[in-house]
């Protein structure tokens, strides 16, 4: 079964928008993630330590915005977003 998806903005104490993304991020509703990013306006940090899945459509979307996106990650989607090669293109905490 899905983990719904959870997007929960908000700002970090610097200001710097922040989105808070829980559950899993698939096809099935990548497009809510890619809304969220898109009508945040400038820098925004992601955090994704609560994401327990998260497949190619949602690395697509996260691609489409390394200029202006910093991740905070667990151990568990770190590898991933080094494989891919996304972690070389934007800020990743938690490597």
């Amino acid at each position: 079964m899905t983990t719904p998806l959870t997007l929960t903005p908000g700002r970090r104490p610097d200001g710097t928008a922040l989105l808070t993304v829980a559950g899993e991020i698939d096809m099935n509703n990548v497009d809510e993630l890619a809304t969220a990013i898109a009508t945040t306006d400038g820098r925004l940090v992601i955090d994704l330590t609560a994401v327990e899945y998260l497949d190619s459509a949602g690395l697509s979307v996260l691609f489409q915005y390394t200029d202006r996106i910093e991740l905070v990650v667990t151990p568990l989607l770190a590898p991933v977003l080094e494989i891919t090669g996304l972690a070389d293109l934007t800020t990743v905490h938690g490597l």
